[in-house]
């Protein structure tokens, strides 16, 4: 079957749940309509593969934000405008505001959707980098149930998902960011609105009983054939800039670039590791102000009773490891 024989979908519009789950277990190669940002992509592209559509725009909760007692639930149907404005996301999830807020020009953010943004899959995505720094998981209904999928086993391969035949993606659960010590670099070539040639996304998280260590965390996107995640163990007081240099090298192992108009392999990968650079360091001078520092018990750097010998000890040590 082509795309010219499907180019008229029927389109369905159910108002419940169970009526969606229905649908996309009976019909024979439906699709689920949420903002239609990647759909309208798809019919430009001639690669619309969809027998029908099933809009869900009238299916009550899925427009819905929610703080939970580990930090938010976010409905599908949410539009990626409200992640970046929303007075609960910005106070729980600043990393995810900030990163949604990036995301293609005003007129996208108003009409795409937080699921279909990540059921679109597509490698080059900005919320899926700081969802994945974040911890994230995404919840999948069908017909049979619900599970969740962690946003780090979300993305199994190019323009694919974990998503299953009669699935959709009805929510995203976001932890409460643990840290302030975030940030979000994203690079373009074209212009400050097209897909980027990299992005990361940074977070420190103090760890360790005494939070004698640092985890970072690094979401990249743009830089393979789906976003990818790092994490790397920091002691506190080591130099930044050893700690961007390990970070580097540990990006450059997934970087993997896919070469088109927007910049060749060579290009992208000296530019990912631009990103990361600019991302853990912009995170690490948030995590050395006192305000933020005052909040997790300790700051990169800082001589505090916790810089003992044993710590510059593991410092070194951690170091060589590199």
């Amino acid at each position: 079957m082509s795309a010219l024989d499907l180019a008229t979908p029927v389109l369905h519009r159910p108002d419940t749940l169970a009526e969606t789950c229905s649908l996309l277990a009976e019909l024979d190669q439906p699709m689920v309509y949420g903002g239609g940002t990647a759909v309208q992509i798809l019919l430009k592209q001639g690669v619309l593969f969809a027998s029908d559509l099933v809009d869900i725009a009238r299916v009550p909760g899925l427009d819905r934000i929610e703080e939970t007692g580990e930090g938010l639930r976010v409905g599908a149907m949410v539009t990626l405008r409200r992640m970046e404005t929303d007075p609960v996301v910005r106070r729980l999830a600043p990393l995810a505001a900030q990163v949604y807020g990036r995301v293609a020009n005003p007129r996208v953010r108003n009409t795409a959707s937080v699921g279909g943004n990540l059921a679109h899959g597509d490698y080059r995505l900005d919320p899926p980098t700081a969802l994945l720094a974040l911890d994230a998981r995404v919840e999948l209904t069908s017909a049979g149930g619900t599970r969740l999928v962690p946003v780090r086993e979300f993305f199994t391969g190019f323009q694919e998902t974990a998503l299953g035949e009669g699935e959709l993606v009805t929510a995203v659960l976001i932890p409460a960011q643990p840290s302030p010590a975030a940030a979000f670099i994203k690079l373009s070539s074209l212009s400050v609105n097209d897909w980027p040639c990299a992005s990361a996304a940074a977070l420190l998280v103090p760890t360790g009983r005494r939070r004698e260590r640092w985890e970072l965390r690094l979401g990249l996107g743009a830089l393979a054939a789906k976003p990818e995640y790092l994490s790397l163990s920091v002691p506190v007081g080591t130099a930044v800039d050893e700690v961007l240099e390990a970070a580097q090298r540990a990006a450059d192992q997934v970087i993997d670039p896919i070469p088109d108009v927007r910049g060749g392999v060579g290009f992208k990968r000296r530019l990912g590791l631009v990103a990361v650079r600019d991302a853990v360091r912009a995170a690490w001078d948030v995590a050395a102000q006192p305000t933020a520092g005052s909040t997790r018990g300790s700051v990169p750097g800082s001589a505090r009773e916790e810089d003992s010998d044993g710590q510059r000890t593991a410092q070194r040590r951690w170091w060589r490891g590199r």
